[in-house]
């Protein structure tokens, strides 16, 4: 079994790919740091002897960047059973204040890039006839936050790309699941002062993945809404 999950060498994307590690499944992935996925490649060889991982340092911001890793991940899996669209950036500011360009930025880097990887995916998983895709929306993809325009433009854009893909794939029989997890718990809130407790772990976001994903094919869970027990930060 073959899967293939973004900005999986840290945070909500590597707990994902432990998790399906554990299940015994090969596992393609990416980030922008080198230096991050050569550590997690060896973690992984170490942990998890039985599995195979392949990684590429990608911007996923870069539209031919994303053709190159599809073809090396096509390369490398003959079959594709779940893809995860899980890499996304975030910039704070409001919409009159936030940088030139932020907009456009974020765009291609949470939206873009789900897009073209699922596209150039898309053919072999209509072969199969089967496949899971989970795009790592957000609960800004619902509501919108303040100092937070550009990644909340982005992230609706993102929601209504994982609705459109699930109507138009339901036929051939691949699901698409949007995940919308509030405050989660990684390295980017360390120095935050907010203790952890007070968020969603990585962890029990991999866990909704996995739960999702092995149910019945009769069955698909469309969207899932997390939060940190106390609501949100």
């Amino acid at each position: 079994m073959n899967a293939v999950i973004t900005g999986a060498s840290r945070g909500i994307g590597k707990a994902i790919a432990e998790r399906f590690l554990v299940e015994g499944y090969n596992i393609a992935f990416c980030s922008r740091n080198k230096a991050d996925l050569q550590a997690v490649s060896q973690e992984w060889e170490t942990s998890f002897p039985k599995s195979n991982t392949f990684y590429q340092t990608v911007d996923l911001a870069n539209k031919e960047a994303v053709k190159n890793f599809a073809q090396f991940i096509l390369e490398k899996m003959p079959t594709i059973d779940l893809l995860v669209n899980n890499a996304g950036v975030f910039t704070p500011g409001s919409i009159q204040e936030e940088p030139e360009g932020a907009l456009e930025n974020l765009i291609a880097a949470n939206v873009y890039s789900a897009y073209h990887l699922t596209r150039a995916l898309l053919p072999t998983m209509i072969k199969q006839q089967k496949g899971h895709i989970f795009n790592i929306c957000s609960v800004a993809s619902l509501l919108p936050y303040t100092a937070s325009g550009a990644y909340t433009i982005s992230k609706h854009a993102l929601y209504g790309f994982s609705r459109s893909l699930r109507e138009e794939l339901k036929e051939q029989r691949i699901k698409v699941t949007g995940l919308f997890p509030g405050a989660v718990y990684t390295k980017s809130w360390e120095g935050a002062g907010i203790p952890a407790e007070r968020m969603m772990s990585v962890e029990d976001v991999a866990e909704t993945v996995f739960a999702c994903y092995q149910l019945s094919e009769r069955t698909v869970i469309e969207d899932v809404i997390m939060r940190p027990m106390l609501g949100d930060l």
